[in-house]
Parts: C-alpha cells; structure tokens; sequence
C-alpha cells in the first residue's frame, strides 16, 4: 500500500521503449518528478498522454504541468540520486549509459539497470563505483503491476537494495523481491514454460492455440493468487510428486529456438506492431489490444490486491 507521505526527490528514466515509458508514470503516480531520457520523445510523449488517467493527480512541478521531463540526450540538471535504466540486452550498452550517468550523478546516486541474462558482475566489471549498480526488472505496465525483481551480489552495498525495496513496497505499489546472486529468475521460469511450448508445437502434440488456452484456462487462473509452489501446496504435493517423475524425463532439453520461431525472427514478425508474429493481425488491431490489456491489467491489480501474498 503506498503511504501519503509526499515524494519530492527527483528520479531519471532511461530507455527507448514502452517498459521504460511505463516506468516513468509508475514513479510519478508515486509523487517522483521525473526526468525521461527517450531517443523518440514524440512516441514516449504519446504514451504518457495516453496513460495520463493512470496518473492519479496530474499536479503543476519543477518540470512543468505533467511534472515530467522528457529530453533526447543525457544531459540533465546535478541532484538525481535515483536513476534507473532500460536497454536492450547488451553489455557494452549498458555499461556505456551506466558509465556516463557515473560522470553525472552524485556519489549516493543509485543506478538500477535491467538485464534477464546478463550477469550483473559484467555489467558491475570496470565502473567507477560498482557498488551502487543493481538488477531491477519491470513488467510493462508497470504502474499496474506488482512485479518487481531486484538483483544484487555481494559487491552491491545494502543501503541501496533497502532504498529501492523500501520504496517499492511504500510508494511504488510494488512487492519486489530480491535475488543475491548475479542473475535472475523471472526469465529462467518463463524461458522454461516457452521452451516446452515450443516443444509441443514443433512436435504436433499441440497447436499455438491450444497451449495459450492451456495457459490461461489454467494456470492463468491460479498464479495471480498463490504462484506455482503455494499452488501444489493447497493441491497436495504427493500427487504432483507422483506425475513430476514420469514426466521429468521427456521434457523437453532443446538448446536453441525451434526453426519455426527462428523464422517470425528472421521475417521480421516482431509481433502486433509489425502486424504478424503467432498470430497474424489487421491494422489497428495493436491499439485495440493496448487498450484492452490496459483495462485488464487494472482490474487484475485489483483483484490480486484483494489477496496479498502473505495471507
């Protein structure tokens, strides 16, 4: 639950994409004047006048009626100590906006990155002050999700890990969790379940219909309540002990994408936007999943509040 106590301490974004986007109304709703770093400020403008409503008091600030500022280059005013940055998975980009905010931000500026399988060592390996730079992965839209994973190693100093999950649980409407280590474990389960879709689909044991209907009729009901673990808790784990032994064994172990998949790559199927990806789409129809995803996504905020994970 987000306290009342009212934010003034500046925040920095850093991305080119929706995730990043989303990130900055997240931390404005949360009372942040934020400052948006964007190649595209036309597109990252139209976002946020989109979701302007998932703002709660739109309130005249230090950067201008919506209070947040979006620029094209890194050149900001001194004081930001909460910087946070969305980049592709690349080291060398990472590392290259990381050492520049490293020129640009106070001594007890923290800098959390985003990175599903880059280790957070690398990224960390020749900064000036490593021990400021952590994990934080985001589910876009973040301002109406509870997701949030941090990750930090023993190089990373625990202030700044309490700073950020203290915010997060306070203000930002988020229950995070914390990884010690250098990578980590949303994207290993979900490459898991992608991974054994992938397989049944190469294989003709099931079309991509059918494994999203799966998904969804099922553990798209449960997870939003308990995860998997709690789930075999209620269930009863002898009997998911008994299934997991035969079944372990022909799960699949492929290590590269199947040809099909590698094919919506190569084709430049990217999904609704290029208007095919699974599933083929007419124009317009991504603005129409957009606003209904963002419906949904509020009212699942809900109902997932209404059953916190600790009961």
């Amino acid at each position: 639950m987000k306290e009342t106590r009212k934010i003034i301490e500046p925040a920095l974004v850093v991305g080119n994409n929706k995730l990043a986007y989303s990130l900055a109304v997240c931390l404005r709703d949360a009372g942040h004047p934020v400052i948006l770093s964007t190649a595209n400020a036309p597109k990252a403008w139209n976002y946020l006048r989109y979701h302007k409503n998932d703002i709660r008091k739109w309130s005249p600030g230090q950067y201008g009626p919506f209070d947040i500022k979006v620029i094209e280059d890194l050149h900001f005013e001194n004081g930001i100590k909460l910087a946070f940055v969305i980049t592709e998975e690349d080291l060398i980009a990472k590392q290259e906006v990381i050492s520049f905010l490293e020129s640009r931000l106070p001594e007890d500026a923290v800098i959390a990155i985003n990175s599903e399988t880059i280790p957070l060592d690398a990224i960390q390996d020749n900064l000036a002050k490593p021990g400021r730079i952590l994990i934080a992965n985001w589910v876009e839209p973040v301002h109406t999700t509870f997701f949030l994973e941090i990750v930090a190693n023993e190089v990373t100093e625990a202030r700044f890990v309490d700073q950020i999950t203290d915010l997060a649980r306070s203000y930002w409407g988020k229950d995070p969790y914390v990884i010690q280590g250098d990578t980590g474990v949303r994207m290993r389960l979900l490459a898991a379940l992608m991974r054994e879709a992938f397989y049944l689909v190469k294989n003709d044991y099931a079309t991509i219909e059918d494994i999203d209907r799966a998904c969804r009729n099922d553990a798209g009901y449960y997870l939003p309540f308990a995860g998997n673990l709690r789930y075999m808790d209620l269930m009863g784990t002898y009997s998911y002990g008994m299934v997991m032994k035969d079944l372990n064994p022909e799960l699949a172990k492929d290590q590269t994408a199947p040809d099909f998949f590698n094919a919506l790559i190569r084709e430049g199927d990217f999904g609704m936007e290029s208007g095919k990806g699974f599933y083929a789409y007419q124009p317009g129809e991504d603005e129409k999943w957009e606003a209904l995803v963002k419906k949904f996504s509020s009212e699942i905020h809900e109902v997932i509040d209404k059953y916190p994970f600790n009961q």
